[in-house]
């Protein structure tokens, strides 16, 4: 629903506003809906969780911020995995509501969704089509490795990062065999990507 609703809401010619809105909304519903048939969502080791979420964080904004024009090497942008672009107008970028409805969907229902889907469903599902069977975190390395590369390639010219935060949130799954917690990490990296981008104004970081 994430991906799919890009192309709707432009194909129905939302404003940037609305179409915030409606990505923020409409997964949220679908979440709440869903909420009861879901895996258990408890935190368990909290302050390790926001720990294990600043670290990934660092590691994404790290090789930019080291080496000026490292993401601009051919490895990361190409036509398989796509160019660097910002997405949002500038208006929109100025604007702190947008801003801020950016922000609480990257660490809310992004964070959700994207845990639910990468570890609640993936890695469990590539170790048995009876995924329910099996704990969030059950260990197979056949089906970590898969699901830290395929989360590697939907970050596009992010990739070796996204690669690095796919296996320490995969790690962290089979740590802590916790819902809860990947969502938490998963949430504060996203949290303070935003605060870093809106600082920085480095928008290249919200594709």
């Amino acid at each position: 629903m994430l991906v799919a609703l890009i192309p709707a809401c432009s194909a129905v010619g939302l404003s940037e506003r609305a179409e915030l809105l409606v990505r923020l909304l409409l997964p949220a519903a679908a979440l709440a809906w869903y909420w009861r048939v879901l895996p258990p969502i408890q935190v368990l080791r909290p302050v390790s969780s926001v720990l294990l979420g600043v670290g990934v964080c660092a590691i994404w904004i790290a090789p930019q911020w080291l080496f000026p024009g490292w993401r601009g090497h051919w490895i990361f942008q190409n036509a398989l995995l796509g160019r660097l672009g910002i997405s949002a107008s500038h208006y929109s970028l100025e604007a702190p509501l947008d801003v801020v409805l950016r922000s609480l969907r990257a660490c809310t229902v992004v964070a959700l969704a994207e845990e639910l889907f990468w570890r609640g469903w993936l890695m469990r599902w590539l170790i048995r089509d009876d995924f329910q069977a099996l704990p969030v975190g059950a260990w197979q390395a056949r089906a970590f490795l898969i699901t830290a590369a395929l989360f590697a390639v939907e970050h596009g010219p992010y990739w070796e990062v996204g690669l690095a935060a796919g296996l320490l949130y995969n790690w962290w799954a089979v740590r802590t065999r916790s819902l809860g917690d990947l969502v938490l990490a998963h949430g504060v990296t996203n949290a303070a990507l935003a605060a870093f981008v809106i600082v920085t104004r480095r928008w290249e970081y919200w594709m």
